[in-house]
């Protein structure tokens, strides 16, 4: 029998946050957190990184009986912490339970702290949810793997208790360090839709990277044309709505029209900021900011998520319909 209970202790630390979340749910597409730990953090979190629907990765330490732990104390198994990723989805492209199921390709959920070559009460296995409602989709697909499975199975599932952001240098380190120790197969994510990409366009539409500031193609570019999403050529913004904004990143006032992007509420890093994905393909863009010129918004965006076509180019590409905004006057 698979045991859902949960310790008491620090639990209205994840009661405090899930009500300030929801209080913001009205305003921005729905989003929802899971938390999975499953040996090496720096594996599980570039393989769940890399599911369709996910739109943000963050690796930490979770549960445990110490407040703010750091790596070295982790590691010294006193802690009662646990390596997890913080992984936020969009339940309208990828369910729960398909996470779950990608998250069982990649763990032995038979075996007790250790995964892989690691080993130590940090390297343990567990589900854990942030909210009430997501508790019935754990339990029923932990019943039905332990149904079909030869012996028990030894992921735990409860309530997040606690979550502390792991060190900088450990997030997307696989992104950072791609020979880095992977106990991880990343060759089992089917990811051909995105051969057309460069490296870094995959990053960063992808896997939410950012570019480096002033590093961008289109920062300091102001042709007239149209900015269409890098992997599916959906049309995001236009040269009229591009400013200098001096961020080193390209700035535009608005997008070519509201229904093209989607707006999530963003807290990693430590921000809270509202981050940009295109509607269509969910890819990540950058954030929509307050500060545009004469009280608009500033989408600050990376160049490397965008393609442009020139105005002149605009009726040989397929985009003829959009000539007609170079025809009219600011």
């Amino acid at each position: 029998m698979i045991n859902f209970s949960i310790p008491n202790f620090e639990r209205f630390i994840t009661k405090l946050f899930i009500l300030q979340s929801n209080t913001l749910k009205n305003m921005y597409k729905s989003q929802q957190v899971i938390y999975l730990s499953g040996g090496c953090f720096w594996g599980v979190e570039a393989y769940i990184s890399r599911l369709k629907g996910v739109n943000q990765t963050e690796v930490g330490y979770a549960n445990g009986r110490t407040h703010d732990p750091t790596y070295e104390s982790v590691c010294s198994g006193k802690t009662g912490h646990s390596e997890c990723v913080k992984v936020t989805y969009n339940p309208e492209i990828i369910s729960l339970e398909e996470i779950l199921e990608q998250y069982f390709r990649i763990i032995d959920p038979y075996s007790i702290n250790r995964q892989g070559s690691d080993v130590g009460s940090q390297y343990k296995t567990g589900i854990y949810w942030q909210e009430p409602s997501q508790r019935s989709t754990v339990v029923k697909f932990l019943n039905k793997k332990q149904k079909e499975a030869p012996k028990k199975i030894a992921v735990e599932a409860h309530e997040i208790y606690g979550f502390y952001h792991a060190e900088e240098y450990h997030q997307k380190y696989l992104e950072k360090n791609p020979q880095g120790y992977c106990h991880v197969d990343l060759n089992q994510i089917d990811d051909k839709e995105f051969d057309h990409l460069t490296r870094e366009e995959y990053q960063i539409t992808q896997l939410a990277l950012t570019e480096v500031p002033f590093s961008g193609k289109y920062d300091n570019f102001f042709e007239d044309g149209i900015y269409v999403d890098v992997v599916n050529g959906e049309v995001l913004f236009t040269s009229k709505d591009k400013f200098d904004s001096g961020c080193g990143w390209p700035a535009f006032s608005k997008p070519v029209n509201e229904d093209a992007i989607i707006k999530h509420r963003d807290f990693t890093h430590g921000m809270v900021r509202t981050e940009v994905r295109s509607s269509k393909a969910n890819s990540h863009l950058g954030h929509e900011f307050n500060d545009g010129p004469n009280g608009t918004k500033r989408y600050c965006i990376n160049s490397a998520a965008l393609r442009f076509i020139p105005k002149e180019d605009l009726e040989n590409e397929g985009y003829g319909e959009y000539l007609s905004l170079f025809d009219q006057k600011d």
